[in-house]
């Protein structure tokens, strides 16, 4: 089980602090399916990577089943089992992408290993296996690749920032398969997406919304996605403030 409790993150802005991440407290249980959505500039991004310890919290504690992993380095983290997929996945000129996965597993995969995650991804692996990471990869292979990398681990939480980002309908369709086949309570993974996609949401166990820092809606998609759907998700007042209180 994930747990935030009062967690708050301010970052520099033309020498002043500014709240991105304000006192928010929640929790996310093992095995779920969550979608954290909003507007723009909510703090969606931010908020996962506090959780994946490339930011560190200015207050509030951060709890993986019960253990506080406030203070842990990112690497620490990815130990304990947490993966991050980025917005925009990293290049890597040099590195094929069969070293990629084997960093990725943390061992000597064979190659029928790295074909048997490339081809879960929607990719023929003779195609992939010995190219590099790097500027002739589009941004939907890229994407499927970086999952591919997650898929290699032995992650119980895994983090995705808006993994629709620059992606074709294809690709796109392709990923609702494999979050779909991700979110199997037999993988026993917790899957945290960052999204405004409402076929992600409609996926989704839980869902989510962040804006201005704070959670302003968190339940079932069954109750929150009829409420959201065609909205801008910037009319709620922060949950536990009043509206005078979050002015």
């Amino acid at each position: 089980m994930l747990e935030l409790r009062h967690l708050s993150f301010a970052a520099d802005s033309d020498g002043k602090d500014k709240e991105i991440i304000r006192d928010l407290s929640l929790t996310v249980d093992n095995n779920k399916f969550v979608v954290v959505t909003g507007p723009n500039g909510g703090g969606k991004s931010t908020l996962a990577k506090l959780i994946a310890g490339i930011e560190r919290p200015t207050d509030g504690q951060i709890l993986l089943d019960g253990e506080d992993i406030t203070e842990k380095s990112i690497t620490e983290r990815a130990r304990m089992g947490i993966g991050f997929a980025f917005q925009q996945p990293v290049r890597f000129k040099g590195l094929t992408v069969l070293d990629l996965l084997r960093i990725a597993a943390g061992k000597t995969l064979t190659v029928s290993d790295a074909c048997g995650y490339l081809s879960e991804v929607g990719l023929c692996a003779k195609d992939y296996i010995s190219r590099e990471v790097n500027a002739s990869l589009s941004g939907g292979e890229l994407k499927r690749i970086e999952i591919a990398t997650v898929l290699a681990r032995s992650i119980r939480l895994a983090l995705f920032d808006e993994p629709e980002a620059g992606i074709d309908l294809w690709s796109f369709s392709n990923l609702i398969r494999i979050f779909e086949k991700m979110r199997d309570p037999e993988n026993n993974r917790t899957i945290l997406v960052i999204s405004h996609q409402e076929r992600i949401l409609s996926i989704a166990d839980e869902i989510i919304v962040l804006a201005d820092g704070c959670v302003t809606k968190q339940g079932s998609r069954e109750e929150i996605l009829p409420d959201i759907i065609g909205s801008q998700y910037a009319t709620n007042p922060c949950r536990g403030m009043t509206e005078g209180e979050q002015a």
